[in-house]
């Protein structure tokens, strides 16, 4: 940055001596980033949400430039994964765009033992605003809010997961740790592994749902390739199709199943527990 008057402003604490304080959320209206919106937003911060219902499309990099103009601090997150193959050049792109536009500081959200979502993060690290990655675990919202929720609200919900467990997190401590890491210094550089409390296989989330509702929901173990088909006769396109059940099996096999204390180092509180989210989940 070139040297002006702007350099002997003295910051106040977890804010940036450059005069804007605006906020981006890119995927402001997904799970997460609704939630880190809320969040910025009680604090009464001024927020922009960056989805292709504002005009915000990652596959048109005209869409860019309005959605970064005069912010200081976005929140990324890659629709549909940053785990994707197609995500890690993008996300780097916008990046060094942002850079290029003034953005000071991004934190990106990225999944847990995804080869693809490691590149994603690699293509941030260079890009010129400070970092941080907030590496999140299976999702507790994934069973009431996305693709498994119609599905788990009917009674009976397939999925490539075999036995594995998974320390299931809830998307409110997600968006915890993403507004402190957005709005406090000490995040820069830094990774945040985070997790739930503990390891569920998706048969023991399933009797946790179960118990909530007060009534039976079953999980059957499938193929990556059966889930995929599934998918695709249900209406969805192959292309995400295809590409979802190959991260899925990539992360289910095992891998994940360890928890971490990400959320208590951050927030200094344990995080939230799956059968907590079970009750409080709104089901359809």
């Amino acid at each position: 940055m070139r040297t002006s008057a702007l350099s002997m402003v003295r910051p106040s604490a977890g804010r940036f001596p450059w005069g804007m304080t605006n906020f981006l959320v890119i995927g402001g209206t997904g799970k997460t980033g609704r939630r880190v919106a809320d969040r910025l937003r009680a604090r009464g911060e001024q927020v922009r949400i960056a989805a292709r219902s504002t005009g915000f499309d990652w596959d048109e990099r005209g869409t860019w430039e309005p959605a970064l103009k005069d912010v200081t601090t976005a929140y990324v997150t890659y629709a549909p994964d940053a785990g994707f193959p197609d995500a890690a050049p993008k996300i780097g792109a916008l990046a060094r765009q942002a850079g290029e536009q003034g953005v000071r500081r991004l934190v990106l959200l990225t999944g847990r033992g995804e080869d693809g979502a490691r590149r994603s993060e690699e293509a941030i690290q260079d890009a010129g605003p400070e970092w941080t990655v907030v590496r999140a675990s299976f999702f507790a919202q994934n069973f009431s809010e996305d693709f498994l929720a119609e599905s788990v609200v009917a009674g009976e919900f397939a999925f490539p997961a075999g036995e594995v467990s998974e320390p299931f997190i809830d998307a409110d401590d997600i968006a915890d740790v993403a507004t402190k890491a957005l709005t406090e210094d000490g995040h820069a550089g830094l990774v945040h592994e985070i997790t739930g409390p503990r390891l569920l296989t998706f048969a023991e989330a399933a009797a946790e749902i179960s118990a909530a509702l007060g009534r039976a929901v079953r999980y059957v173990p499938v193929s990556a390739a059966e889930f995929a088909a599934g998918l695709v006769a249900a209406g969805v396109e192959p292309e995400f199709a295809g590409p979802l059940s190959e991260l899925l099996a990539e992360v289910l096999d095992g891998r994940n199943e360890s928890v971490t204390d990400g959320v208590q180092q951050v927030l200094g509180r344990p995080p939230r527990d799956f059968a907590d989210f079970a009750r409080t989940a709104h089901w359809g």
